[in-house]
Order: C-alpha cells, then structure tokens, then sequence
C-alpha cells in the first residue's frame, strides 16, 4: 500500500454517514410483542415438550433472529426465504464441518462459519444469526453433536419456523408495518 492508498484507508473507518433516526413507540411497541411472542412460543414449546421427548427446539442464534424479523422486519435479511434458508443451509454446513473437521474446533468453527457466509451469499438466503447456527453445530453440546444432520430440522428448522409464522401474524397486525416483503 502506498501513502495515499494507507490514509483512504484509514479515513474509511471514520465513518460518515448519519446515525439512523429513533423509531416510533409504536415500532418499539410491535417489536417487543413480536419478540416476546415468538421466543415465547419456542421456548414454551422447548420446555414443555420438546425436552421430555429428550429433544431440544431452541438455539441461542434465534434472539439473534428475533432483532431481525421483529425488531427490522422490512429488511432483507429478515425475509423469510432468509430465515428459514440461512438458518437451515448453516446448519448443514455445520454440521459438515463437524463430521468432517471436528478434531480440530477451531478450524472447523472457522470453516463452518466462513462457508456458510459464502453459501448464504450465493444462495440469496444471508441471515448473519445464521453464522451463530453453523458455529453451534461445531462448538455445541454432546447433546447437539448427537443430532447430527437432525440438526437441521429439529430445532433449527422447526424453531425458525415457529417463529416464521409469529412474525407473519405479528407484524401484520400493526398498520405501519408488512411481514414479509417477499418470500421467494
């Protein structure tokens, strides 16, 4: 890099752009009923019924969705063809690299996540908590390791899912507001 080349890069990461304005109450509002709605149902679901069949239903990259498809439910990262596509795609792909790279954890998280970055890029289904969800599948529990490509469906699908249908109703309950923008 030369003089030039190392102070433009610099000067980018002052920024420059403006902070976003506050939203309405009503936004906030919507987004915390949404949230509580749909993180409810799939814990609710989780605790009572999924662990005494022994099977989990919940991930932590689902809060991660929940800002996302409650909290910013216009953007395209929150569109359910992302959701569902990104949740699910990742988790194959971590699931993969566990099967295949799970000796090493730190190479296979970094693959995992790296992999799945790309993947959801070419397959226009990029939903970053996804990136949480191929890392689970590395670094989880004896417990997720043991689902193997079940994984996938049960809890990421099904849990994604869940709260797919919460967010339809609940967003669309407010005036100001339309879930989702597009499906495919």
């Amino acid at each position: 890099m030369h003089k030039g080349t190392t102070m433009e890069y610099f000067k980018k990461m002052t920024g420059g752009a403006k902070c976003p304005p506050q939203v309405s109450i009503s936004e906030i509002f919507w987004s915390w009923i949404g949230a509580f709605l749909g993180i409810g149902a799939v814990c609710y679901l989780h605790f009572n019924f999924a662990t005494k069949a022994d099977m989990i239903l919940i991930v932590a990259s689902f809060g991660a969705s929940a800002v996302l498809i409650y909290g910013a439910p216009k953007v395209p990262l929150a569109q359910p063809r992302n959701l569902i596509g990104g949740h699910v795609l990742s988790a194959l792909v971590g699931v993969t690299c566990f099967k295949l790279l799970g000796a090493n954890p730190s190479f296979a998280g970094g693959v995992a996540v790296a992999t799945a970055i790309a993947l959801m890029h070419y397959t226009r289904t990029l939903h970053p908590p996804a990136g949480a969800t191929s890392l689970i599948a590395v670094v989880g529990s004896e417990k997720i390791h043991s689902l193997g490509y079940l994984y996938a469906f049960m809890p990421v699908a099904a849990g994604a899912f869940i709260m797919l249908i919460v967010a339809v109703l609940v967003n669309n309950l407010a005036n100001e507001r339309r879930y989702p923008e597009y499906w495919i």
